[in-house]
């Protein structure tokens, strides 16, 4: 299950030229230092309109290393929270604690489901694609070519959405932050990996992100999900910029291992 960029490559290299990959073919447009490396440093980017431009591949974590090491992409969105001041309904709170002692063994991932949102920003790169009515985010990703739609051509979110892994998403502009709002969760999704918080049909995510240079962007996370928890809570999730790359083809086989997972 795990994504790791750099051992994956080792492994392909074996057959094909890393050129072949675009994993190190220079992107259009980076600035750049007088060594040729990118200036991650650099003034965010601005469309033609005038807005930051959030395009590029992005990874989670603070490194500018291309290739970081796999444990760092995951984030536990309560991080800013002790366990106990969570602010769980009771049934939510057993459920997390049940997943954490059954070694994550109902982990939908495990079973080549989406990560669900916002816990899909946090375990591989995604590439953003920013258009003038639509902001499409790609994901390298053991889901399986998962990807989102954000729609910025003013429509309203669904009133009776059909319940899916990664919502309805729409956004506008607040100033530089894209406030992203997502509804029509399903049930079976996880919130985040370290605690496995759990979330409900209920789930409104409420996403702003804010590109604070060329290479690196803040994601401000709110959950909301009153049959889960007593009140919304919130997460930050720092991006950084994976220049000069391309994203990586991804496939799961759920029927692979599965009766390994033995649990507690």
């Amino acid at each position: 299950m795990c994504n790791v960029r750099s051992g994956f490559v080792v492994l392909l290299s074996t057959f094909v030229p890393l050129s072949a990959q675009w994993l190190h073919y220079p992107t259009p447009g980076t600035p750049r230092m007088p060594d040729g490396k990118a200036n991650l440093s650099a003034p965010a980017p601005k469309t033609p309109d005038g807005k930051p431009d959030l395009s590029g591949i992005w990874e989670a974590g603070e490194q500018q290393s291309l290739y970081p090491p796999y444990a760092t992409h995951f984030m536990d969105l309560a991080v800013d929270l002790k366990p106990e001041e969570a602010p769980f309904q009771p049934w939510a709170k057993a459920l997390s604690q049940q997943r954490q002692d059954n070694l994550h063994k109902d982990d939908p991932l495990a079973r080549c489901m989406p990560p669900g949102v916002p816990r899909i920003n946090t375990i591989a790169p995604f590439k953003i694609v920013q258009t003038g009515q639509l902001v499409i985010v790609l994901y390298e990703t053991t889901a399986n070519s998962a990807f989102r739609q954000i729609f910025t051509d003013g429509r309203p979110l669904p009133n009776e959405p059909q319940p899916t892994w990664l919502g309805y998403s729409t956004g506008k502009w607040e100033g530089n932050v894209l406030k992203v709002d997502t509804i029509g969760f399903n049930d079976r999704g996880w919130i985040d990996t370290g605690l496995g918080h759990p979330q409900t049909e209920a789930l409104h995510v409420i996403e702003r992100f804010r590109r604070s240079d060329f290479g690196h962007m803040e994601i401000a996370i709110t959950i909301d999900d009153p049959k889960a928890y007593t009140k919304p809570w919130t997460g930050n999730l720092k991006v950084h910029l994976l220049p000069d790359t391309e994203l990586l083809e991804m496939t799961c086989e759920n029927s692979r291992g599965i009766e390994h997972m033995v649990g507690k």
